[in-house]
């Protein structure tokens, strides 16, 4: 069974920055990619950033040069650095794992259960 935990979630004034945090727990997990994803009020879920196993990096064009996403191998932890933050980044991050577990096996995509982006003076 894979967990996921999700923080770092909150209310910041335009401009403002937060970092997100997500930490997957698993015995005998395989990792391969990491990445946020974000739903609006109203809107279809849509990806934001990824980050492959191997360090690769994805943004979506409405985040590229504000948001950084990182992980630590060693923690099973992805984060997402938001810097200069709009009113039209209010949503709900969901935190998305593509691994590897017992006893099968066979390549999954594991969710969060969100965490609350809301942008607003």
């Amino acid at each position: 069974q894979v967990q996921l935990v999700e923080s770092g979630g909150g209310l910041v004034q335009p401009g403002g920055s937060l970092r997100l945090s997500c930490a997957a727990s698993g015995r005998g997990i395989s990792i391969n990619h990491m990445g946020w994803y974000r739903q609006a009020p109203g809107k279809d879920r849509e990806l934001v950033a990824l980050i492959s196993s191997g360090g690769n990096e994805n943004y979506s064009d409405s985040v590229k040069g504000r948001f950084t996403i990182a992980r630590d191998n060693a923690k099973n932890t992805v984060y997402l650095q938001m810097n200069n933050l709009k009113p039209e980044d209010t949503a709900v991050y969901y935190c998305n794992v593509r691994c590897m577990s017992p006893p099968y096996y066979d390549e999954r995509d594991y969710w969060g259960k969100g965490t609350l982006v809301t942008v607003a003076s």
